[in-house]
């Protein structure tokens, strides 16, 4: 490191003078203040700012510059100052319906997670975005611009929970053949297939059930998918009697419903009925214990969760949320296909299959699986690809779903009762054009409840 020194005479040294300052200047201080403010204000505020509030701004840049700070300085404050203020930190909406510039804010969160752009700006200040061709166009635009990424990301990790994917590690003796790799893997799919049904504008029953899957080469594996190489994920048709396609049955979600040494029928049925069926389950009443993993082999958990299910109290909740998780028992942990159970005590001695030659096998095949159910209708299936054939039986349900979840993430509020009519006249929109899941982002944008605080 070149040290800030100046080199005296022989061998003696003394300190070289200091870096000139800079900083910004101005010949008309209050007068540049006002007009910067009148620029920086209504884009950090999201909307027309009064001259009464841009003027209380620059008087407090007077005020820094009085007391003895530079003009760059005193600016900085007044920034600081708007950036603390509610104005910038939330979303300020008059009740009732959205003015423009509102509307362009709410927009723009929606599908970008940021601010509005100069022409979203510009719109509102013209007062046509508004105008529903205006904005259908504008929905087009910010959902083939990359920015909106950022909505498939974030709305994935709060609906599907995606930002849990890492919140446990799969057990190292039970499952060796899972990587951080494999994991980031499971992530880039279920992001690309929700992408995929919005850019192909496919209706609802592709959440659960699809002839394609969204995978690279490591996933495919995992899958049991051959013929894809490469880490791109790319859209790749699923062979026959594969038993992928849809949400639920991507890796990412069987762990994200998984903790990591055992699955649940329980845990899972209720992430599907909450998160895909929209029906919260009522919490487990305190004084039934919860059921404890079995890794030793000796009991299967459908086997452990019949207490449970002869129970009074417990058996008209477990008729409702054990029947998904039974079909989805035919993944593990780590999203799996499996006709047995691992075990780290009894069992057989486990093939190698598709485990990395060079990766040890510590496990045996305990029992057997059984994905087989009765739903409350008295329908039943006898394994997954069943199941998932009665669920697209009822595709409005997946649709009224997704439409409300999607309204819950656009508008920051849940849909209360009253509500109910405006969600369901989105819905029928939709079918009315296909029940495209493009087009229900269209019409939820189009719709009283998104445009109306």
């Amino acid at each position: 490191m070149r040290k800030n020194v100046r080199q005296i005479g022989a061998g003696l040294t003394r300190p070289a003078p200091p870096l000139p300052l800079h900083t910004v200047s101005s010949a008309a201080p209050r007068a540049d203040a006002d007009r910067l403010l009148a620029a920086f204000l209504p884009q950090a505020f999201r909307r027309p700012v009064e001259a009464e509030v841009r003027e209380a701004y620059a008087a407090r840049v007077a005020e820094r510059l009085q007391a003895g700070d530079c003009f760059e300085t005193a600016l900085r404050w007044a920034y600081r100052a708007a950036l603390c203020s509610p104005d910038f930190l939330y979303h300020l909406e008059a009740p009732g319906r959205l003015d423009d510039h509102a509307l362009a804010c709410r927009l723009s969160y929606f599908l970008w997670n940021s601010l509005p752009d100069e022409r979203l700006r510009s719109l509102a200040d013209e007062g046509s975005l508004g105008d529903p061709a205006v904005l259908g166009a504008e929905v087009e635009r910010m959902l083939g611009d990359p920015k909106s990424q950022r909505f498939v990301e974030d709305f994935l990790g709060q609906w599907l929970k995606l930002r849990a994917i890492a919140a446990n590690d799969p057990d190292k003796k039970l499952y060796p053949e899972f990587s951080p790799y494999l994991q980031d893997s499971m992530v880039a799919e279920t992001r690309a297939y929700f992408r995929e049904l919005i850019d192909r504008n496919l209706d609802a029953t592709h959440l659960v059930r699809s002839d394609f899957v969204m995978v690279n080469e490591k996933l495919a594996a995992h899958y049991g998918i051959e013929g894809v190489s490469g880490s791109q994920i790319r859209r790749v048709p699923l062979p026959p009697s594969c038993p992928r396609g849809g949400f639920l049955t991507q890796a990412a979600l069987l762990k994200i419903t998984a903790n990591g040494t055992t699955t649940s029928p329980v845990t899972r049925g209720a992430f599907v009925m909450a998160r895909l069926l929209g029906e919260e389950p009522d919490p487990p009443p305190a004084n039934v214990a919860a059921v404890e993993p079995d890794v030793r082999g000796t009991t299967t958990i459908r086997e452990q969760l019949a207490k449970h299910r002869d129970n009074a109290v417990c058996a008209s909740c477990h008729a409702k949320i054990d029947p998904p998780g039974f079909a989805l028992e035919a993944f593990d942990v780590i999203g799996g296909f499996r006709n047995r159970y691992r075990s780290i005590g009894d069992g057989d001695p486990a093939p190698r299959g598709k485990i990395d030659p060079f990766i040890g096998i510590g496990f045996k095949l305990g029992p057997k699986v059984d994905a087989s159910g009765e739903l409350r209708d008295g329908r039943t299936f006898a394994d997954v690809d069943e199941f998932r054939a009665l669920l697209t039986a009822d595709p409005r349900r997946l649709l009224t779903n997704l439409a409300r979840q999607l309204m819950i993430y656009a508008t920051g509020r849940d849909v209360a009762f009253a509500d109910r009519r405006a969600l369901d006249d989105v819905v029928r929109r939709t079918e009315e054009q296909g029940g495209g899941i493009r087009t229900l982002i269209h019409e939820i944008v189009q719709g009283e409840l998104f445009r109306t605080r």
